[in-house]
């Protein structure tokens, strides 16, 4: 299949959804005097380099370039490499990630496996020889030493290459020191599995030994020649990988960390700062309870500084916990119907604010980035902005509406600002609150504009996105699109514009697209995000329902021909909908759904639909592929095309195998589209063009002629 170079799908593949060549992941230094971050030199290069920017004179300068550092060589990742890119959703090149020491003096990263260091005042990098391949580099605090994993040992180096050791390594196979387990870096968001301590003599490590772990095979059926990928994966009701956490010191010494890991087996936080002891969240298994607890490096030994509990689940946070620089511990918490940051025992915020992570704690505020609570005195549709919030009071430092966050350190600001009417981000350095720089995007324009409504659908005022074709004029309906994630963790009614072009684009080809933020999706409510427990089915697809039923009432909708379209948990959600309501729905395209819920991991599936030994009418209940048998016989046939990639090795094929299975037994025509060498990203440019294209196909064929 050709297209024409210039078309959006190819545009949209090549630039990675428009976002290479924007400026990512800063770090200010504690002076305020630079900031570091990654940027690609285009948007269409995917290789990032690690850049600093000058706060007083404002210039740019490269630190390290990638294709300088490889010689022009192409990059090699090893198998664990890509797997940790796969769990960050990381579809970059060059450099991806960076790590620096206190001072923001010295960067390490990792480079086709082998360690390199940047000196960011004087702009320099340099290879460091030591065993690879190399994951996760990290300099000690006083930027002297460099930590970092490779096959599955934690190891040291000095930062001028010296006295190269290891510093633990695995007793056996399946054990790894120093890097996070599948469900940690998956569902938990910590990504890493070890910390160095403020003073650099000694760090944190996670021991993680999968053996337990029930072994499962990747393969690819198109490339029989090569032998299929044994990976270690974790699914409902089954073990878990055995984590522990050790304080190992630069002299070889090594303590384990004690707590009640048979009743809170969940490492899921780790935080170790001056401000006091390590500090760690750990988890009940079925994450209704949870503990704060500081340990003592030189025993061990752990004492509870907070307990929670909660009725239905407790949720992870970015940034938290951790020290305020007083001694106070920093957390989110559920209180009230609201949620709230708190700071010691005592909460700074009310159900005026949805705080969602801590950006930066100091001696005078706490940082935040937040949306508006349902007591809020006007409603914010998918808008997310950044507080300061200390005991005086709440402040809001991005002004204008859409999606923002921050990084601070020594009076420094870098405030990254998405918005409805602008393509891409605007990052602008803040000196004291006042604009100081600007970060330069070299991201390409998409040439576009959502015509986009932000609206509130049905009585319970679901979050809602519109979008109508560019030329369309008057009341003529329009085929629906619903194109909605609708589950946990993906908040897809954004105000933002570059989250939109593809819902853009299907309507530029004749729809009325709909995005639906329903109950279980982010950014409302604690009891919102909490009302899926145990009926995760139902309650998703009744919310997409209400929500275009409202808007059929004020947008020009025909409602004898909708589908939908979702990949992972929307995949789910389309699939249900044609299946349970066919009545309302006439087509879907079902991208790498789970449709077996005893197929998906412990931490995500247990979490909202219990343990299957313990609820396995709440499995059957919430099933796609029970549903592709029971619906009633005299109801019609609603195409369906199913998506997967054959490499997932997070939503495995066995799922869209499983329910193609169980609709030919039960007679339902519907086609099946696999993805040779495809994982859950689907990053590679041919596929993530063509994809669209060949669902616009399905859509047109399904629905007729828009």
């Amino acid at each position: 299949m050709t297209t024409e170079p210039v078309s959006f799908p190819r545009r949209h593949a090549r630039t990675q959804r428009f976002t290479l060549g924007a400026p990512r992941a800063f770090t200010v230094a504690p002076d305020g005097s630079r900031v570091a971050f990654l940027r690609s030199t285009s948007g269409t290069d995917p290789a990032s380099s690690l850049w600093v920017l000058d706060t007083v004179d404002r210039g740019e300068r490269v630190a390290a370039d990638p294709r300088a550092l490889l010689g022009g060589t192409s990059e090699a990742l090893s198998p664990e490499e890509r797997a940790r890119r796969e769990r960050s959703r990381e579809g970059g090149a060059g450099i991806v990630a960076y790590a620096t020491d206190t001072a923001v003096e010295l960067a390490s990263f990792a480079l086709s496996g082998r360690l390199f260091t940047a000196e960011l005042r004087a702009g320099t990098a340099r290879e460091l020889p030591v065993p690879g391949p190399v994951i996760d580099p990290r300099p000690s605090p006083d930027g002297r030493h460099i930590a970092y994993v490779t096959r599955g040992a934690l190891r040291v180096v000095g930062a001028e290459g010296e006295g190269d050791r290891a510093l633990a390594e695995p007793e056996s196979d399946g054990v790894t020191y120093g890097l996070a387990e599948f469900i940690a870096a998956e569902e938990m968001g910590r990504h890493r599995g070890f910390w160095w301590g403020p003073e650099s003599d000694r760090l944190l490590v996670a021991r993680a030994d999968d053996t337990p772990v029930q072994r499962w095979w990747i393969s690819d059926p198109a490339r029989p020649e090569r032998q299929p990928q044994r990976v270690a994966y974790p699914a409902a009701g089954t073990a878990n990988a055995d984590v522990r956490l050790f304080v190992i010191g630069l002299d070889g010494v090594r303590t384990e960390v004690a707590w009640d890991r048979a009743r809170y087996p969940y490492l899921a936080r780790v935080h170790w700062s001056a401000a006091g002891a390590p500090l760690i969240l750990v988890q009940a298994r079925d994450q209704r309870s949870q503990l704060f607890l500081a340990v003592d490096p030189a025993t061990g030994a752990t004492r509870m500084v907070h307990a929670d509990e909660d009725p239905q689940w407790l949720e992870l946070f970015a940034g938290v916990p951790c020290w305020s620089p007083s001694g106070h511990l920093v957390r989110i918490a559920d209180e009230g119907g609201a949620r709230v940051l708190t700071v010691g025992e005592r909460p700074l915020t009310g159900p005026q604010l949805h705080v969602r992570a801590v950006l930066d704690v100091s001696d005078d505020d706490v940082l935040v980035s937040a949306s508006a609570g349902e007591a809020a005195a006007e409603p914010e549709i998918g808008e997310v902005h950044v507080y300061r919030v200390n005991e005086l009071g709440v402040e809001r430092l991005s002004q204008e509406p859409g999606v923002h966050s921050a990084a601070r350190a020594g009076g420094v600001t870098v405030l990254v600002s998405h918005t409805p009417g602008r393509p891409g981000s605007q990052v602008q350095v803040l000196r004291d609150g006042k604009p100081a720089a600007t970060v330069r995007s070299y991201a390409e324009d998409p040439g576009m504009s959502p015509r986009m409504t932000l609206t509130e659908g049905g009585a319970r005022r679901i979050p809602c996105a519109v979008f109508l074709p560019q030329n369309h004029q008057g009341d003529e309906p329009l085929p629906v699109l619903l194109d909605p994630y609708g589950g946990p963790h993906g908040q897809r009614v954004v105000a933002a514009h570059n989250p939109h072009l593809t819902s853009q684009w299907f309507a530029d080809q004749g729809f009325a697209v709909i995005v639906a933020d329903g109950r279980g999706t982010p950014g409302r409510s604690p009891a919102w995000e909490k009302a899926v427990k145990d009926d995760i089915a139902a309650i998703v697809v009744q919310d997409q329902v209400d929500a275009l039923q409202s808007l059929a009432e004020r947008f020009p909708l025909d409602l004898t021909r909708v589908a939908i379209r979702g990949w992972s948990f929307g995949g789910y959600l389309a699939g249900l909908a044609v299946l349970r309501r066919p009545d309302v729905f006439h087509a879907a395209v079902v991208g790498a759904p789970v449709t077996d819920l005893r197929l998906y991991d412990t931490h995500y599936q247990e979490r909202y639909v219990g343990h299957p030994a313990e609820q396995p009418e709440v499995y059957r209940r919430n099933s796609l592929i029970d549903d592709a048998g029971l619906v009633d016989p005299a109801e019609p046939h609603r195409p369906m095309m199913i998506v997967h990639g054959l490499a997932d090795d997070n939503v495995v094929v066995a799922h869209s195998l499983r329910l193609s299975s169980a609709l030919l037994a039960a007679g339902r025509p519907h086609e099946v589209l696999p993805l040779s060498g495809v994982t859950h990203m689907t990053p590679q440019e041919t596929v993530a063009e063509n994809l669209l294209l060949l669902q616009l196909d399905f859509l047109k064929r399904s629905l007729g002629p828009a």
